[in-house]
């Protein structure tokens, strides 16, 4: 088995590496924009440096990971799918919807395997919320609450491309929120602050972020989300049912301090989104070469990536006119 990884950013570097793990270095090939990059990552762990995307398909892949800059997404990804190679590609699938609409239609065609890069379906703690609801050990649901805060923003480059907050940082909270309770959104409102730097108000986004969500089965839930949390990187979701409740990413490692006299103190907080999710990193990538050796369905479709964006657009449109919005208004 051969596998090909395009562009190896941070999060191309861990999958290269989760990759080497599973299938053996000398069966995983790297590309990048930027070959010297390429090359010293290539150095480091034992995988071999092509020179371009164009000598990665030439070599006769098996599996192609795609985890270039967004805006290439797309082509990549389609490409794979014509020359019959599966692919995992990193979110989104495309800049807009429009453009995951346009995947979906072309994949559809196809029986060549896709598997899209949303990492919390692979943590053990959401598996377990999941198989929670599913079991109904919870009674019945009513509440969901969910947060993503982050260490710091983005640098000032970063923003203006990055789709905004709901579509680059919430979107993994509405992808989980649906996959842990098997319910789709019907509505949402949402609002945004900014209470840091004015390069993100400058860039018209937001740095927080609340949403209300009514589920479809009458399920409600509330979701939050800021650039600012210098305590460390905490990710939670609570689900709330008529007979039990139990939350998700509360260890010792959560960055969130009880004030009550006889509560202990944690551990160091994580420092960001690789550490608090490397297993399920791993774990993903692990999935994706089984889906290629095996065949099977995908754990993660086009269809929930573009299913993900709807709510992310919903929740942009909220915002900004101030009013519920439903999700079939954005279909």
């Amino acid at each position: 088995m051969r596998f090909g990884v395009a562009g190896v950013g941070r999060i191309g570097v861990l999958h290269a590496e989760n990759l080497a793990a599973v299938v053996g270095a000398d069966s995983v090939l790297i590309a990048d924009a930027d070959a010297a990059r390429a090359t010293t990552v290539a150095d480091k762990l034992g995988v071999r440096a092509v020179s371009d995307v164009e000598a990665l398909f030439a070599a006769g892949l098996d599996g192609l990971v795609v985890a270039v800059p967004t805006e290439g997404h797309a082509d990549l990804l389609l490409r794979a799918v014509a020359a019959g190679v599966p692919v995992f590609c990193e979110k989104p699938v495309a800049p807009d919807l429009p453009g995951t609409r346009a995947v979906l239609e072309r994949t559809r065609r196809s029986d060549v395997p896709v598997q899209i890069g949303f990492q919390r379906r692979f943590d053990a703690g959401y598996a377990a919320a999941r198989a929670a609801v599913d079991s109904g050990e919870l009674g019945r649901l009513h509440t969901v609450v969910g947060f993503t805060l982050d260490p710091s923003p983005p640098p000032a480059s970063y923003i203006p491309g990055s789709g905004g907050i709901f579509r680059d940082c919430l979107v993994h909270d509405l992808d989980i929120l649906r996959w842990v309770t098997g319910q789709e959104v019907v509505e949402v409102y949402a609002t945004g602050s900014n209470l840091g730097a004015d390069y993100i108000r400058d860039a018209g986004d937001v740095d927080a972020v609340a949403v209300t969500l009514t589920l479809a089965d009458g399920t409600l839930a509330q979701l939050s989300a800021s650039r600012y949390n210098r305590a460390g990187y905490d990710v939670r979701m609570e689900l709330r049912g008529h007979d039990d409740s139990i939350v998700v990413g509360l260890d010792p490692r959560t960055p969130l301090r009880s004030v009550e006299p006889a509560a202990a103190t944690g551990d160091a907080a994580y420092p960001g989104f690789l550490d608090r999710f490397r297993e399920a990193y791993a774990a993903e990538i692990e999935a994706f070469a089984r889906l290629v050796v095996e065949g099977g369905p995908s754990p993660c479709t086009v269809s929930d990536a573009l299913a993900a964006f709807v709510l992310a657009q919903a929740c942009d449109l909220s915002r900004g006119e101030h009013r519920p919005v439903t999700v079939a208004e954005v279909k």
